[in-house]
């Protein structure tokens, strides 16, 4: 199957392959750093998107790579005419399958070789490692990406999360950058699965030290939501579709900044509201006391009992802990508008769960509650943050508050 009768009937070949550019910024900056590179083809309509000819299983992969490396090439071209000290990143998406067959036919990488011919350092491209029904070697493909890396490229894996581009791989290829796919954004949206496989994500970055790049921003709430994700970078028609020139850099930086401003408008209200919560629930917990009698489980129930009519509707799962973890109380879990009371989670250990220890270095330089951050109950599915309140003595009593601003955003706004 012929390019022509991929992108359009009757077009001439190779003169009429040009490269588009679609700008990266980066939020600390507010600058555009640098552009993903994206085919075009001149129809008789107007430009036309080379990603169906690319992403067509039936299509000749020869001619998928020979026109690949045209448009490649003359956007190395179009870099090489900038002042070298202005010259922004390139993007350039390489299929696994494509540089694989072509290192062992070849034993080289053709990129490398346009960059010398055309005087960019390396350094200003980054080799995105796209989704592809890869098949072969992961080794092998690891080692041609230090190919790359050794000559100076950086390394991002692209459409993190789906298909061949899993954790496991995304470990082995070492990426600098994770591109994470606008499709899993907008599902998190209505599905909170795939917002804690996007924070799934932006972890494993955090961990590998790697940036987050989120692409296909399209609207304000994407962002808020790419911004609490933890993205480094963001892409997408929010600033600018792929045009046929580079951008002055500072182009998009109201937008960014003003996201940036919402973000924190949003995450200070949100904190000021867990912070009087937790206040409320230190103040609820002066009002009730210990009974005595030592070793008395019951007497851990009752303290929470005399509770339960003051927390919020919100609440629920409360239960009282030693400052070592072990719980001492029954649970007593909200359902059905009343409380069901859990003795057999007495003696249950929670020291291991992120937050606790954390929690209970605050509450020892005095804070009188502590909030944690939002996380999935493993019970109920829901986003939660976990108050933690100390009674003294090396008692902490903890309620469990569902958080619906983790799923939509923190000021509120629906995604």
């Amino acid at each position: 199957m012929s390019l022509t009768s991929m992108v359009h009937p009757g077009i001439p070949g190779e003169r009429d392959l040009f490269p588009w550019f679609q700008p990266i910024l980066a939020l600390d900056s507010r600058l555009v750093i640098g552009y993903e590179v994206l085919g075009r083809c001149r129809t008789a309509e107007g430009p036309a998107s080379l990603g169906p000819f690319f992403t067509d299983g039936g299509a000749d992969m020869q001619e998928q790579v020979r026109v690949d490396r045209i448009i490649r090439e003359r956007a190395i071209a179009r870099l090489a005419e900038m002042d070298e000290s202005q010259r922004p990143l390139l993007f350039l998406n390489v299929k696994p399958s494509w540089i694989d067959r072509t290192w062992q036919l070849e034993g080289r990488l053709h990129t490398l070789l346009m960059l010398e011919r055309y005087g960019v350092a390396p350094d200003r491209v980054v080799i995105e490692i796209t989704e592809d029904g890869f098949s072969g070697s992961i080794e092998r493909l690891g080692e041609i990406v230090d190919v790359y890396r050794s000559a100076g490229c950086r390394i991002a894996v692209d459409d993190a999360g789906a298909g061949f581009n899993s954790a496991d791989r995304i470990a082995a290829l070492n990426p600098e950058i994770l591109k994470v796919d606008i499709h899993l954004m907008k599902r998190s949206a209505r599905h909170n699965g795939y917002l804690a496989v996007l924070r799934s994500y932006s972890v494993l970055a955090e961990q590998i030290g790697a940036s987050l790049l989120i692409e296909g921003v399209e609207t304000g709430d994407d962002l808020q939501r790419a911004i609490q994700l933890g993205a480094r970078y963001v892409q997408g028609n929010l600033f600018s579709p792929a045009e046929p020139e580079f951008q002055p850099e500072d182009r998009h930086a109201a937008i960014v900044e003003e996201g940036l401003a919402r973000h924190r408008r949003g995450v200070m209200r949100s904190e000021a509201r867990w912070r009087d919560i937790g206040g409320r629930l230190a103040d609820c917990l002066k009002s009730v006391r210990l009974e005595a009698g030592e070793g008395s489980a019951d007497r851990y129930d009752r303290l929470i009992e005399a509770l339960l009519g003051k927390l919020p509707d919100t609440c629920i799962r409360a239960y009282l802990c030693r400052e070592d973890g072990e719980q001492l109380s029954s649970n007593y879990r909200r359902e059905n508008g009343g409380w069901i009371r859990q003795p057999e989670f007495r003696g249950s250990n929670w020291s291991w769960r992120p937050y606790f220890m954390t929690d209970i270095l605050h509450l020892a330089d005095g804070v009188s509650a502590n909030v944690s951050r939002s996380y999935a109950d493993l019970g109920t599915r829901r986003w939660i943050r976990t108050i933690s309140a100390s009674l003294g003595g090396g008692l902490i009593a903890l309620f469990d508050i569902i958080d619906d601003e983790a799923a939509f955003g923190p000021d509120g706004s629906a995604r």
